[in-house]
């Protein structure tokens, strides 16, 4: 929660606000997100406005995840622009009257801004959607699971089954000639 009292309702005040703050519980997806509780930098501008308060600014901090072929640790810093406007409780009356239903319309709680929701559509959107610990990641081995990466030359020698017999056959015709 940011404190806005300062900034009254007199369109044109400004100030900047830089704060580290503490990243709320699931900001991310299954594969990537920043953990709950790392630090989050909040670089910030809060404007007055005619409807409101505009908030502009960035969000930096590190997400952290597995990479989608070999499942290794990823980490991946985060640097997204945040815009939101928070509009006072009058504004959005006013707006609900007139028939404009418009969900995405964040409001003032007095005069405290509530930042969680903005950070989480500026953050979520902006993490990779297929992470990779790098971009020529090779993956697994499909047989064994062997990380790929680890040794390049790493291969299993597969008999076609239809061959399988004929194989049988070699060995006992070996054996044979040895006595």
């Amino acid at each position: 929660m940011l404190e806005t009292h300062e900034l009254g309702r007199r369109p044109g005040s400004m100030r900047k606000v830089q704060r580290t703050v503490a990243a709320p519980d699931e900001l991310g997806s299954g594969m990537i997100g920043i953990p709950a509780g790392s630090d989050l930098e909040l670089d910030l501008r809060l404007e007055a406005v005619m409807e409101g308060v505009l908030v502009t600014g960035s969000i930096r901090g590190e997400a952290v995840g597995e990479c989608v072929r070999c499942l290794e640790r990823v980490v991946e810093p985060v640097d997204v622009p945040l815009q939101e406007l928070y509009v006072y409780p009058e504004r959005a009356d006013v707006a609900e009257a007139n028939g404009d239903d418009d969900e995405d319309l964040r409001e003032l709680e007095g005069d405290l801004v509530d930042l969680e929701p903005a950070l989480r559509d500026a953050v979520v959107p902006a993490l990779p959607f297929r992470p990779l610990c790098r971009t020529d990641c090779p993956g697994l081995c499909s047989e064994c699971g062997a990380r790929l990466a680890d040794d390049p030359d790493h291969a299993h020698e597969t008999i076609d089954p239809r061959w399988a017999a004929l194989g049988g056959l070699q060995g006992t015709d070996d054996e044979k000639r040895e006595s």
